[in-house]
Order: C-alpha cells, then sequence, then structure tokens
C-alpha cells in the first residue's frame, strides 16, 4: 500500500490507526512523504514504526510520489490511499478477496464516503465528460437512498482509495508524471480499460474521506492542473472522433461554467469565492496554453497506450457513454 503525504500530519494518525485495525494484515504501508515540514516523518517513526517511511527532500507530486512508491512495493496487488482517510477494518479483507476471485479485475474501487457524514458518498468509482473531465459517481448522494450491488462495474477507480492489479501495472505502466497532479488516476485508468482490464467498484470495502484537505477543495493551481491535465487525458486516450470533438466540448463546458458563475452555484460559488477571477482565468488560460505545449509528448504517449490497446475503439466508445457525467452535473454540485 503507497500513501503520499505532504504536510498532513494533522490526518495521519486517523489514517494510519485505522490501517493497524485492518482484519486482513498480509500487507505492507509505504509512506513517500514530499517534503513535508510540519514533523510528519519524525510523527510517524515513533508512533507507526512498521511504517515504510521514504521522505523526499521537495514535493513532487501525486504522479511521481506514488510512483516512487511502487519502486519500492512488493506485493501483488498496489493500493493508493490518501492521507486524508480512515479506512473501514474489512476495507482490505474486501478489496483483497474480490481482487483474488476476480484475475480478469485490474481495478477495484473503494465506496469512498465523506468523514464528516459516512452515508454522503464522495465516490464509487470516476464517471467521465465528453471533454476528459472527470468527477467521482454518484458523487454527493446518500448512500441509505440509492440501491447499487455489492460489486458493481465502473470505468475506474478514484486513486483516493483503489486496488491496482501488479500485472496490469507492469503492462501500461503507472501514473504519468507529467500530470504531477490531478486526472493522473482518470488516464491511468483509460489505459488500463483500453488495454482489456475490468474495472469495478467494491461498494462494502468502505474508506472515509476529508475531501481536498490536502490540496484545497478550490485553488487556482489547482485549476490550472486539471484545465491542462484534461485535454492531456483524452489526446492520450480517447478515439479519433473525441479528438476532433474536443474543441467544441471544451467550448461547451465553458459556456456552462459561465452559466454557474452567472448563478453563483455549485462550482459557480467557487469561482466567486476564490482569489480574484482574473488570477482564476489565467490560470485557465494557462493551462491550456501548457496542455497545447505538451502535445507532442503527449502525442507520442498516445502512441504506447496504443501498443498495449485490446479493447475495440467501438467498444471503448461505448464504454465511455455509459459512464458519462453531464457538464451540467460536473458543475452544478462541489
Amino acid at each position: 500500500m503507497i500513501i503520499l503525504n505532504w504536510n498532513g500530519l494533522a490526518h495521519l494518525p486517523d489514517c494510519l490507526a485505522s490501517l493497524a485495525a485492518q482484519t486482513f494484515r498480509d500487507f505492507e504501508v509505504i509512506l513517500i512523504d514530499n517534503g513535508s515540514e510540519d514533523g510528519s516523518v519524525e510523527y510517524v517513526r515513533t508512533q507507526f514504526p512498521w511504517v515504510k517511511i521514504f521522505p523526499l527532500p521537495h514535493n513532487i507530486g501525486f504522479a511521481a510520489g506514488n510512483n516512487r512508491g511502487l519502486q519500492h512495493a512488493s506485493g501483488r496487488y498496489i493500493v493508493t490511499l490518501n492521507n486524508d482517510t480512515r479506512a473501514d477494518p474489512k476495507w482490505l479483507e474486501l478489496l483483497v478477496d474480490v481482487a483474488d476471485r476476480m484475475p480478469e479485475v485490474g481495478m477495484i474501487a473503494s465506496r469512498i464516503c465523506c468523514d464528516s457524514n459516512p452515508d454522503k458518498i464522495d465516490s464509487i468509482g470516476m464517471a467521465i465528460c465528453t471533454d476528459g473531465m472527470s468527477r467521482g459517481r454518484l458523487r454527493n448522494r446518500l448512500w441509505s437512498r440509492i440501491c447499487d450491488q455489492e460489486l458493481s462495474e465502473i470505468l475506474l477507480p478514484s486513486a483516493c482509495a483503489a486496488l491496482y492489479r501488479k500485472t496490469m501495472i507492469d503492462e501500461i505502466g503507472f501514473f504519468d508524471e507529467d500530470f504531477f497532479a490531478y486526472a493522473e488516476d482518470t488516464d491511468l485508468g483509460l489505459r488500463g480499460r483500453l488495454a482489456g482490464w475490468q474495472a469495478i467498484a467494491a461498494t462494502e470495502a468502505i474508506v472515509y474521506h476529508k475531501y481536498s484537505q490536502t490540496s484545497g477543495s478550490f485553488s487556482p493551481f489547482k485549476l490550472y492542473l486539471v484545465e491542462r491535465n484534461h485535454f492531456w487525458v483524452v489526446i492520450k486516450n480517447f478515439p479519433v472522433t473525441g479528438l476532433m470533438a474536443l474543441p467544441w466540448t471544451t467550448l461547451r463546458r465553458y459556456f456552462e461554467q459561465l452559466r454557474v458563475v452567472l448563478r453563483g452555484t455549485g462550482a459557480g460559488s467557487e469561482f466567486c469565492d476564490a482569489e480574484s477571477r482574473g488570477t482564476v482565468v489565467r490560470c485557465l488560460l494557462k493551462g491550456i496554453w501548457d496542455s497545447l505545449l505538451g502535445l507532442p509528448r503527449m502525442w507520442q504517449k498516445r502512441r504506447q497506450v496504443l501498443q498495449t490497446r485490446r479493447l475495440p475503439w467501438k467498444e471503448f466508445a461505448r464504454l465511455l457513454r455509459r459512464h458519462r457525467v453531464s457538464f451540467r452535473e460536473l458543475l452544478d454540485s462541489d
């Protein structure tokens, strides 16, 4: 199991204590510290000596940090877990049981619920927009009011709390470090689906998440990364029809964003509460510009993705449609 930490001392006691209480015991915890300055490393060394700690001199991002963790991992399953989570005692037991029984499945999502309201869903897998933006499946729904199966097919898991089969990672690679943070799990999941691996949610494997406690729910840097990276997700993984439609689908999202900003609801309220609208606009423009600068590099990576593709494009397009989320749903709630 890989946990990435960056100044997360306030969250680590709950997270690591919940792992110490797991009913499944055959696992290792690799904590990659991304240059924390809050005493995280010293705290874990003294309070949780069974955790393998690998400190880094500075923050190299979520993608690269997890890749460093992979270098030290020895298991046949790789589990990623955010530091601002706490896991139900049977969480790992249930994930591993599903993985053992279903060798065709390369990725397993948890039921991720809000720490402040355990009935409220943060995500059970991820859904995707036509321009590559992604959002937690069933986000903000109440578990008590929905009827989801114990095992349900998903597009891909959120890396907040996910199990990945090591043989899949060996085949397609792990996170793309160019992404730094945000949408790197969407890119990984789509590459896995293109390679023919299945993805499911184990809805009884529960993790409670303090959403965006490490990075902040809305910041200019996050906005920049999300805007840049969604283009790269499409360039690397979408069918040609999706590539050709990208300018139009992105323009449609901008119009929808303008609507919610004018209403001041959902993501629009976050926009109004941000440092300044000028800063936000500059971050959006920089994200677009840097995505274009990275286009040759991403196109080369697309060629590498296609070398492992086993799923026909028509089936993949149907998969994207089946797990599509609208721009309105993406933006109308936080």
